[in-house]
């Protein structure tokens, strides 16, 4: 599934690597990367992927508010949006589906479950 592209956005190093490297085990080699959720949202604005897999936690604009500002916009609103977090927390969650959350990622994660979590937004991989 080589056409499908994905913005991996997380304000952590490390996180970004943990995400990128999983996505590669899987097969999925179409990924962009950016620091933060305003760097996101002006690549999307640009260049929209079809999934965003997005730390939750982040200066500037957090997991939450990208949501909102990718699904208030014409070319971004039906963008597959998958939330990364470390607190399952369900009024996080609630707020994110009340914006059109696809689906989210507890940290810390297994490469099976992200493969899971994304076939869960935009079906089986091959």
């Amino acid at each position: 599934m080589q056409q499908l592209s994905i913005m991996v956005v997380d304000d952590t190093s490390v996180s970004r690597a943990l995400l990128t490297d999983g996505l590669d085990q899987i097969g999925l080699k179409s990924f962009k990367v950016a620091k933060d959720g305003e760097e996101a949202l002006k690549m999307m604005m640009t260049a929209p992927c079809h999934l965003v897999i997005s730390d939750f936690n982040m200066p500037k604009i957090d997991g939450i508010q990208l949501l909102r500002a990718l699904r208030q916009h014409g070319p971004t609103s039906k963008v597959g949006f998958i939330l990364v977090t470390g607190k399952g927390d369900k009024a996080l969650i609630d707020e994110g589906k009340k914006w059109g959350l696809n689906n989210f990622l507890a940290k810390p994660f297994t490469v099976p479950a992200l493969k899971t979590c994304i076939e869960a937004v935009v079906g089986k991989l091959t």
